[in-house]
């Protein structure tokens, strides 16, 4: 029985040398640079490709869900390991270094706290109280969803959160808006527009430093010179949302909503527009989002408090007898972004492969073999690239990253200002960011609905194939800059100081 027991510990030990030999390997693994893939560049491709699939497919077929989501990018990731025919141990340090990137986490966090910003105005009562505004200034249907899309721009715009904003106005104005007899559909496009149009042309967001740092060019200048592109396609957006946007469309019982909003209607949750203002205030004086919405949260808990509107126990508190253990709106504004937390991890991971195995270089490749010098061509190229990539990308901020080197070769190459360069890299990412059903926008604000309805059991939800051609903001935005690159429209050329020039300047000899 010694000898027994003596083999088992010795048995435990080298599993544990083993398994700590093997951290320690993976923790001063260098990381990867490259990766070769059967079939080339397509391989590389494969695990974001088939991740695409998945989604598009599981969405046409209703059965939609974040963890089968996840399941398709770990399978698709799984796949890509089959094609790799450099070691495995340095495809999966790939996958490590995608999942590592700044670009995730940072999308994370701020869901996180736009979430629990949301919920804590959500449980002091701001959306009865906008249901009550909207009964007694008898707003309809169609201008309610007008009045969101010019909402969540504004919003997005000061915070610099297209993510942030999507949380918080489909927790807020969603509820609000089908109980107002807005279309669901279309209100949900109004949201994602809003929250596309303020990515773009926020000085804060992340989009807008990468496209502007990635192409050598000022956060200010590139902000002004990208403001017509951005108006262009909002006014028409705007005009189309206030035409459509009414009837409470398929499966919404309107009485019942309305009935089951004006019950509990209360004015009293109006004052919680002041730290919703709060925020928009400091982020357009510069704070950071982080700051801002942390301000917004300490400011709304004690005016709920105080009001009466609710008690710290629906922020926070300790169930034993719960499976979660600690329950309220902050932890609620947390765990309901869990699984897409993964999910966008994932992503990032699948579309850094494709950057390792050479899938981004084939491209560019391809469309400098077709520019030959002639700048309209370049810059529908560039219009291409970024496209492709946003296509595949499903995160904005991923795929700028990924297209801003070559975006800026191309347009180096023939001169285009740096300017021109960050616009057609950040409008077109910030638009199609917010439209592919596979997409992480649409995806979080489809799973924000979800958890929605927990609360509001009338509550309709949207697939994410129903809402992609209405958002009409980020379709218009794609169209304008291709407007732009075929006419030539705001295009501007690198001085010999690094000015602005209409003309293309002569080579000298």
């Amino acid at each position: 029985m010694a000898d027994l027991n003596q083999n088992a510990d010795s048995a435990e030990m080298q599993l544990a040398d083993s398994a700590e030999m093997q951290l320690k390997e993976a923790a001063g693994r260098k990381t990867v640079e490259n990766l070769d893939f059967r079939l080339g560049a397509f391989g590389a491709s494969v695990p974001m490709l088939f991740f695409v699939i998945w989604a598009v497919t599981t969405s046409l077929l209703d059965i939609t869900s974040e963890l089968g989501l996840v399941l398709g990018a770990v399978i698709g990731l799984a796949l890509g390991l089959f094609l790799s025919k450099s070691k495995w141990a340095d495809y999966a340090q790939g996958i490590f270094d995608g999942m590592a990137q700044p670009v995730g986490v940072i999308a994370i966090v701020a869901w996180f706290w736009a979430g629990m910003f949301a919920q804590v105005l959500q449980t002091g009562g701001l959306v009865e109280g906008l249901v009550w505004l909207g009964k007694i200034s008898g707003l309809s249907g169609s201008m309610f969803a007008a009045l969101t899309f010019l909402l969540a721009a504004l919003f997005s715009t000061a915070v610099g959160t297209g993510y942030g904003t999507t949380v918080a106005f489909c927790t807020l104005m969603y509820p609000a808006g089908v109980a107002m007899g807005a279309d669901p559909v279309i209100l949900f496009a109004a949201i994602l527009s809003g929250a596309s149009f303020g990515d773009n042309l926020a000085p804060v967001s992340d989009t807008t430093i990468v496209s502007a740092v990635t192409q050598g060019a000022d956060v200010p200048g590139v902000v002004r010179s990208r403001v017509k592109y951005s108006l262009a396609a909002a006014f028409p957006a705007l005009v189309l949302f206030s035409l459509l946007g009414g009837g409470s469309g398929q499966g919404v019982d309107q009485q019942t909503a309305m009935a089951a909003m004006q019950e509990s209607s209360n004015p009293a949750g109006l004052i919680l527009l002041i730290p919703f203002a709060l925020v928009i205030f400091l982020a357009l004086r510069g704070q950071h989002l982080i700051t801002s919405l942390t301000w917004g949260i300490i400011t709304a808990v004690p005016l709920i408090l105080v009001t009466h509107l609710g008690s710290f126990s629906d922020f926070i508190r300790f169930n034993p007898n719960s499976e979660n253990v600690v329950e309220g709106a902050l932890v609620e504004g947390i765990s309901g972004y869990m699984n897409m937390a993964i999910l966008i991890l994932l992503i990032v991971a699948a579309s850094h492969l494709m950057r390792l195995g050479g899938t981004m270089n084939a491209i560019t490749d391809v469309l400098n073999r077709w520019i030959r010098g002639v700048v309209r061509r370049a810059e529908l190229a560039i219009w291409g690239i970024v496209s492709i990539l946003n296509s595949l990308i499903t995160i904005n901020t991923a795929a700028e990253i990924a297209a801003a080197p070559f975006v800026k070769e191309i347009g180096e190459k023939e001169g285009i200002h740096p300017y021109r360069r960050a616009n057609f890299l950040d409008a077109i990412s910030s638009a199609l960011g917010y439209i592919f059903p596979w997409g992480a926008a649409l995806l979080l604000g489809w799973t924000t609905i979800g958890d929605m309805t927990e609360k509001y059991d009338w509550l309709p939800t949207v697939a994410p194939t129903e809402v992609f051609p209405y958002v009409f903001h980020g379709w218009f935005l794609v169209l304008v800059m291709l407007i732009a690159a075929l006419t030539g429209w705001g295009l501007r050329y690198t001085g010999k100081n690094g000015e602005e020039l209409k003309e293309r300047p002569k080579k000298s000899s």
